[in-house]
C-alpha cells in the first residue's frame, strides 16, 4: 500500500511548476530538447512527453509523438540525437528506437485515445521490427548500429531491460489494435531469459555490470526480475549504490548522486511494493529541486555541491514519473506494473 509520508513538501501545485518547466522547452515542431536550443534524443524526448502527459498537457504530448512519427527513418529507426532540426549523432541505439512503444502506450493509458493509438501503430511496429533485427543468438539485443549501419555486437543489461519494457508495451498496443504479434512475445520471453539467467552474452565494456547503478535496478524496474528475486537484487546493491540521505550514485567510479537515477530507483522500489523505501528515496530528491520547480542534474559528494549546474528537462521528467507512480492506477503505475494485464 502507498505510504502516508508521500509526498513530503511536494504538492501537486509544486509539481505543476516542474511540468511547466518541461513544456516551456518544447519547440514548435514538437521536439523537447535537454536544454533551451539543446540536443534532442528520442529516448529523453519520450520521457519528457510522458511527464507532460502526467501534468495534463495532452496536446503537447501528442505533438511530441507526432514529431517522432515525422522524423522516423525509412528503416523504422531514429538517429541517436538531433540538434537544430538536423541529425547530430547518426548511430542508431536499440533501446532508444524501441522506447516509442513505452511512450505511446503511456499516452493511451493517460488519454484512452484509441484513434491516436491506431495512428501511431505503424510507427511503433516499424521501430520494434527494426530493433528485433539486432537480436543475438541467445535472445539478447545488441545496443547500437554505427553511422554505416554496422551492428555493434555488444549487449548491455540496462539497454536490454528497457527494450523488454518496450516489447511489453508494444504487445499491449498490438492487443488494442487487434494485430497478433506472436514473434514479439517469443522475443520478449527470450530477452527476459537472457537478462535473468545468461550474463555471458552481455558486454563488460562499460566497466562491468556491477559498476553502473542502472545495471543494478533496471531489470527490477522493468519487471524482468520479479518477486523475491527482485527484492533480493535491490537489497544486494543497496549498500553499494545508495548514499543515505541523498540517493543513488550514477556509478561506483564517481561519488555523484543524480536525480534521474534516484527517481528510477524510487520507481523500481515502488514497482515491487516497497513503498516505504520508495517514499524515503523520493523525499531525498527534494534537495535537488530549484526555485523554478526544475531539478538539478545531481550532487557531488562529499562536497554536497550541485554538479553540474544544469537542469536537463529529462531529469525533471524522471522526478515527475516517480511521483506519479505513487498515485493509485496512474498511467505510470499501470505502465510499469506488468504483474497483471492492463485492460485496453
Amino acid at each position: 500500500m502507498r505510504t502516508e509520508s508521500y509526498p513530503r513538501n511536494l504538492s501537486h501545485n509544486l509539481l505543476r511548476a516542474t511540468i511547466a518547466f518541461i513544456v516551456e522547452k518544447q519547440k514548435d515542431d514538437g521536439s523537447i530538447p535537454w536544454f533551451e536550443d539543446g540536443v534532442v534524443d528520442p529516448w529523453t524526448h519520450i520521457e519528457n512527453a510522458m511527464a507532460i502527459d502526467v501534468g495534463g498537457y495532452h496536446e503537447e504530448a501528442q505533438k511530441a509523438y507526432e514529431w517522432l512519427a515525422e522524423t522516423q527513418l525509412d528503416d523504422g529507426s531514429w538517429y541517436a540525437s538531433y540538434e537544430s532540426g538536423r541529425p547530430k549523432d547518426t548511430s542508431k541505439v536499440s533501446h532508444v528506437v524501441s522506447y516509442i512503444a513505452v511512450g505511446v502506450w503511456h499516452h493511451f493509458l493517460t488519454t484512452r485515445d484509441k484513434a491516436f493509438l491506431k495512428t501511431m501503430w505503424p510507427t511503433v511496429r516499424a521501430a520494434i521490427d527494426f530493433v528485433l533485427q539486432m537480436r543475438g543468438s541467445n535472445g539478447e539485443i545488441y545496443w547500437a548500429r554505427d553511422s554505416k549501419d554496422t551492428i555493434y555486437p555488444e549487449a548491455l543489461v540496462t539497454s536490454c531491460s528497457s527494450i523488454y519494457l518496450s516489447l511489453k508495451s508494444a504487445l499491449c498496443i498490438s492487443s488494442v489494435v487487434e494485430e497478433d504479434k506472436t514473434t514479439w512475445k517469443q522475443a520478449a520471453t527470450e530477452l527476459a531469459r537472457a537478462i535473468s539467467t545468461m550474463p555471458c552474452p552481455f558486454s563488460s565494456s562499460r566497466g562491468g555490470s556491477s559498476c553502473f547503478a542502472m545495471d543494478w535496478y533496471y531489470p527490477v524496474m522493468c519487471s524482468v526480475v520479479n518477486g523475491d528475486d527482485a527484492r533480493k537484487r535491490l537489497q544486494q546493491g543497496w549498500d553499494k549504490f545508495v548514499v543515505e540521505g541523498f540517493g543513488s550514485l550514477c556509478s561506483l567510479e564517481q561519488n555523484w548522486v543524480t536525480a534521474a537515477e534516484t527517481s528510477e530507483l524510487a520507481l523500481a522500489l515502488a514497482v515491487h511494493g516497497d513503498y516505504q523505501r520508495a517514499t524515503m528515496v523520493f523525499n531525498w530528491l527534494q534537495q535537488l529541486r530549484d526555485s523554478d520547480g526544475a531539478y538539478w542534474y545531481g550532487i557531488a559528494l562529499p562536497q554536497r555541491a550541485i554538479w553540474p549546474e544544469e537542469k536537463p528537462t529529462w531529469t525533471s521528467a524522471a522526478v515527475v514519473l516517480a511521483a506519479d507512480m505513487f498515485q493509485h492506477m496512474s498511467p505510470t503505475s499501470l505502465l510499469l506494473d506488468h504483474h497483471r494485464p492492463v485492460a485496453p
